[in-house]
């Protein structure tokens, strides 16, 4: 499509020119950059997959161990033991930056909260739920983290993808055309020009006195 708001000069070829090469600069690295953003999603999507099916089956574990300590214990002595935790961990949050975008780093400080209960009035399947649960919350930050990697992944990727298909199919095509119809037009020009010299030169020689 020709840029119809532009006049064909000189001036105006060599601005879209240099428009045309940056166009075609920003488009390699766009592209490139798609890749690389392309890459690193697929395999941190594979990582959240198996990390997914994982944490899934031990929450699973934990609830059928929650569930057999509530009917072995009784729920009132349950919340009993839940309410003696002690102990926190605490979580540290960085980001590290991949090709323009924040990543991600969790890393988790301290150890699992223990149980204060006492032997009396408490059974194993109180212990196994625990350490059950325990396994779940092992596995939780490195899982949001790649959750979190992956959204703000596919979400850069979609802004790149947008750009890249603008400048392929607008920007580069449009300055391509127009660039074209200049110099079809300048062209033009520099024939007219020479044929209305060669005009005034023979004009002058017929008028010219012998």
């Amino acid at each position: 499509m020709i840029i119809h708001n532009i006049a064909p000069t000189r001036s105006n070829l060599l601005r879209l020119k240099d428009s045309l090469r940056f166009a075609k600069e920003g488009y390699a690295i766009l592209d490139k950059k798609r890749e690389v953003l392309t890459v690193e999603l697929m395999k941190r999507v594979g990582q959240v997959e198996m990390l997914q099916k994982k944490t899934d089956l031990l929450l699973a574990q934990a609830y059928q161990a929650l569930e057999t300590a509530r009917l072995t214990m009784g729920r009132e002595k349950m919340e009993w033991a839940a309410v003696s935790v002690k102990g926190s961990i605490e979580v540290k949050i960085l980001n590290r930056g991949m090709m323009g975008v924040p990543l991600p780093e969790i890393e988790a400080y301290g150890v699992n909260p223990d149980l204060t209960y006492s032997m009396g009035g408490t059974s194993v399947a109180l212990d196994l739920t625990r350490e059950a649960f325990a396994k779940v919350l092992d596995e939780v930050p490195e899982l949001t983290m790649l959750q979190v990697s992956v959204s703000r992944l596919a979400r850069e990727l979609k802004k790149t993808q947008r750009r890249v298909n603008a400048l392929e199919r607008i920007f580069i095509p449009n300055y391509q055309d127009t660039i074209h119809f200049i110099e079809e037009n300048l062209e033009e020009q520099d024939r007219e020009e020479i044929f209305r010299l060669q005009w005034l030169k023979k004009k002058k020689e017929e008028t010219a006195p012998e």
